[in-house]
């Protein structure tokens, strides 16, 4: 197997490049279980973030990294847009995703009780990684829902089209890769 080497938050660390297709892959980044990551990226994304009273991002793989930025912040609460409904939540808002790491479409739920607390309110959308960005459309679209305002959009890393967004704040690029694992450099 093939790795990218990179440096994140001032830690190197090896990504496996998997294949997405016949022709493309892509550098496998999984913040689960990287506690030593997940507590610099919070605090390197805390530096750039703007003002805020909520955090959101979609489940699973923001979660550690929004815990974490919580913690650091001294918030109390933050926002999960969940891949189902669960048993304890009072309502819910839905929309479909369909992401690149993802083989088929999927929705994202918010309970109503958090769409209540988010109406008015500044809301930062934290991912680990933006890539087409239909992940983020979704959490958008629940938050405007809500009537939350969105003040942000952040993520560790930003690949493909999403490191040409100037709407998006990003720790590093990550490049897509050949089939053969090479980088695809971009103008």
């Amino acid at each position: 197997m093939k790795y990218y080497n990179m440096k994140l938050a001032g830690l190197d660390r090896a990504l496996p490049i998997c294949p997405l297709n016949e022709k493309l892959s892509i550098g496998a980044f999984v913040i689960f279980g990287d506690q030593e990551l997940t507590v610099a990226t919070a605090a390197e994304m805390l530096k750039r973030a703007p003002e805020y009273d909520y955090l959101i991002t979609a489940e699973a793989k923001g979660i550690p990294l929004i815990h974490e930025m919580a913690r650091q912040h001294g918030d109390r609460k933050y926002m999960l847009a969940r891949k189902a409904p669960k048993l304890y939540m009072t309502g819910v808002f839905e929309v479909e995703v369909r992401s690149i790491t993802t083989a088929r479409d999927q929705k994202l739920y918010l309970d109503t009780a958090d769409a209540e607390l988010m109406k008015g309110k500044r809301i930062l959308i934290v991912d680990d990684v933006i890539s087409t960005g239909e992940s983020l459309r979704a959490v958008e679209a629940l938050v405007e829902k809500a009537g939350g305002i969105i003040c942000g959009r952040m993520a560790i890393l930003a690949e493909g089209d999403a490191i040409k967004r100037t709407d998006i704040v990003y720790l590093e690029k990550l490049p897509l890769f050949t089939a053969d694992g090479e980088p695809i450099i971009e103008d």
